[in-house]
């Protein structure tokens, strides 16, 4: 409930909606900029959220600006990975079939189209599923209701009003609220009481106008408040008469909007010459940014480095940053309304594509060094870090893709980015990045090399084996034309993980062994850590008891360097390894070690691995309920990855043998209760049953909703 305590005046929409969402599949919050759409539709979430027992997820798009990428984002706010090669419109459908459940998409405006394409489609797939929307406009999707928002109530004009009648009204309470924040003695009386009813009424009771106004009281008074914001109003006033025979909710929603652009207007009028420059400045940002980006990004050209942080400080004093802790870190963001309004101011300074140009900078170092240090103890750190920045990765991609000459800089970034495309983000969503900068960026060099080699692996991770292909050919020749070793080393190494996906174990030896031996000599640890991983499971499955030898100096090179999560894939491998050999036991505690790592970093793809091997360990060792129960719960996490083990022929005829031999132990109805059971596990619960710990021992990090993102 922790939303409804930041509203003031809205318990008759809340108790509409809430009624709405009884009736309806689909309901869409609208209403003009700044009237608290959003923050009504996350107190409308927490509301109802027990009557969506399967889970209630919101999707945050006001910083999306490519609709392709819808399905990605909101296939991670529910929690899938979205791992597979087919849609992830349909990966989405398929994990919502069964589910009652609530999706908010929250700030859908400049999305209308593939929104509503997005809805419906889910709508069809998905019949317990429910959508909650906020959109300046409806969707205009077949069954949906909409509920308008309106302003906060505001006292009667021309009437005079006890202080204590003036408490009565939403508008009020919110002014007074944020008053008593930004000077803490303020009290509503009646010396300042009409001058406070008149401000309200000016500013149409807009919540974000009068948070806004409320900050002007650090140092005035609300008759000086009143009157410059008047200032302001006029000609909003005058334009509003000029429009007299516009319909009339029309004519309103127009004049509200001007109400809070002369709102915003004098809030950036109130800010110093450098805090305006400030505010323009990290309207660059998407979603929210820490300190150091600001400092990075923003310094120069009339903002010293060192002033960034006091200048930081007064926007957030005067409600145009948002403060929010994460963790340990402090990160700052900007409301929509005051984000557009500063990439306006931006665009009018002539400064657009040079700050742009810092900020795709800034992000790019960012994977620079994320790589640089993935075979390190910071590597769960990374993970996190690149999660998190995503919005501001998109953006520096999209800048890349969009601005003539930029487009090389779009494959380092798009390659650099492919530990968290593997570990954390959606193959699809890397690939999709990847096409569009090697379209942009056709001609030969080492970074088009490294592009087209991430490409092929997350396409032959994806099972797209008739992508990865081509890209691996067009590698190998392109590292032969410009003499580099190290890409020619690569595209070997892949041909060979496609031969060991596809089965053909020898071959896969074979080419990734040479591949090994480059990585070797180039003393590519990266590279080394990944090869003795693959040939560790390609040993395994051919029955080649050099595994144990590959296994373990692959989980001595993780130790040495102390990277927890490539150290779980090392163990993974080795467990691989001693089931084929048939030590269960051992098989078993191994690959345990590393589902505990997976599980912390919510790795669904390495769960999902974790999982089908336990599966395997209990069939195998006299476990048929168990094994059948953690089988279940794998397809259900190979399902919300959008993929399955038959895409893989290394695992899928393990997978067949293990499922037909659970069926024969128990009997087809005792095995498919199993099954089901093991299939209906959250992910913390599959991952807690598999671990024989309590479900209710989870690892701190995001919630269970999020797991395997």
């Amino acid at each position: 409930m922790r939303h409804l305590s930041r509203m003031v005046g809205r318990a008759n929409e809340l108790s509409e909606a809430r009624r709405l969402l009884g009736r309806t599949r689909l309901l869409t919050l609208t209403g003009v900029a700044g009237v608290g759409k959003s923050r009504l539709a996350l107190g409308v979430a927490d509301v109802v959220r027990g009557d969506f027992p399967d889970g209630v997820w919101t999707a945050e798009l006001a910083a999306l600006e490519d609709p392709k990428l819808l399905p990605q984002t909101v296939a991670s706010a529910v929690g899938l990975r979205d791992q597979a090669a087919r849609s992830a419109v349909d990966v989405l459908g398929d994990h919502l079939r069964d589910k009652r459940a609530l999706l908010l998409l929250d700030n859908c405006e400049h999305l209308i189209e593939p929104c509503a394409l997005l809805a419906d489609r889910l709508l069809r797939r998905a019949p317990r599923l429910c959508l909650l929307v906020t959109s300046r406009e409806p969707l205009r999707v077949a069954g949906e209701a909409v509920l308008w928002v309106p302003s906060l109530p505001v006292p009667e004009p021309h009437l005079r009003h006890s202080p204590q009648a003036l408490a009565r009204y939403p508008a009020v309470q919110l002014f007074v609220a944020r008053a008593a924040r930004v000077s803490p003695s303020f009290t509503l009386d009646a010396h300042n009481g009409d001058a406070v009813a008149l401000l309200c009424g000016r500013l149409d009771g807009l919540p974000l106008a009068i948070e806004l106004a409320a900050v002007g009281l650090r140092t005035l008074g609300p008759e000086q408040v009143l009157d410059q914001l008047d200032q302001w109003l006029e000609p909003a006033a005058g334009k509003a008469a000029a429009g007299e025979s516009m319909a009339e909710e029309a004519g309103a929603t127009r004049a509200r909007h001007r109400t809070l652009g002369a709102a915003v207007d004098w809030s950036f009028d109130l800010c110093s010459p450098a805090e305006r420059t400030l505010w323009a400045r990290v309207s660059v940002f998407a979603g929210d940014f820490g300190l150091p980006a600001a400092e990075e990004v923003c310094a120069g050209d009339g903002v010293d480095r060192e002033d960034v942080l006091d200048l930081v400080a007064g926007l957030v004093d005067k409600s145009i940053l948002v403060r929010e802790e994460c963790g340990d870190e402090v990160r700052y963001r900007l409301l929509e309304t005051i984000r557009r309004y500063g990439r306006a101011r931006l665009a009018g300074y002539g400064q657009a594509a040079a700050l742009r140009r810092r900020h795709r900078d800034w992000y790019r170092a960012l994977v620079y060094e994320a790589e640089g240090q993935w075979l390190t103890e910071r590597q769960e750190e990374w993970l996190t870090r690149l999660r998190g920045e995503l919005a501001n990765l998109r953006t520096a991609l999209e800048f890349c893709c969009a601005e003539p000459g930029e487009a090389h800089a779009g494959l380092e970034i798009a390659a650099g980015l492919w530990p968290h495309w593997i570990c954390g983000g959606s193959l699809a969503e890397g690939r999709h990045w990847l096409e569009q900068a090697l379209w942009l960026a056709p001609e030969d060099s080492v970074a088009r090399g490294k592009a087209l080699w991430v490409d092929a692996w997350l396409a032959a991770l994806q099972g797209d084996t008739a992508s990865a292909l081509p890209r691996l050919d067009e590698c190998r020749e392109l590292a032969l034309r410009l003499g580099h070793e190290p890409t020619l080393v690569r595209a070997t190494q892949h041909r060979g993980a496609l031969a060991l996906y596809e089965g053909d174990f020898p071959r896969a030896i074979r080419l990734i062994e040479k591949a090994l031996e480059g990585h070797r000599a180039a003393r590519d640890r990266n590279g080394m850590m990944t090869a003795l991983y693959q040939l560790t499971m390609a040993c395994a499955l051919s029955g080649d008891a050099r595994a144990a030898v590959y296994g373990e100096e692959c989980l001595a090179l993780c130790e040495a360097a102390g990277a927890q999560w490539a150290r779980s894939y090392a163990l993974w491998a080795l467990g691989l390894h001693t089931w084929h050999r048939g030590d269960r036991r051992r098989a078993t505690a191994l690959v345990r070690d590393a589902l505990r790592t997976r599980w912390v970093v919510r790795d669904g793809w390495g769960m999902a691995l974790c999982l089908e091997v336990l599966a395997w360990t209990a069939a195998f060792g006299g476990q048929p309920g168990h094994g059948a129960r953690l089988l279940g719960a794998a397809d259900a996490m190979w399902s919300s990855l959008g993929t399955s083990p038959s895409g893989f022929r290394h695992l899928a005829a393990v997978h067949d043998e293990v499922a037909t031999r659970l069926r024969t132990d128990l009997g087809t109805r005792a095995y498919s209760a199993a099954y089901r059971a093991g299939a209906r596990l959250t992910p913390d619960e599959a991952a807690a049953t598999a671990l024989h710990d309590p479900p209710r021992l989870r690892p701190h990090g995001r919630s269970a909703a999020s797991a395997g993102a």
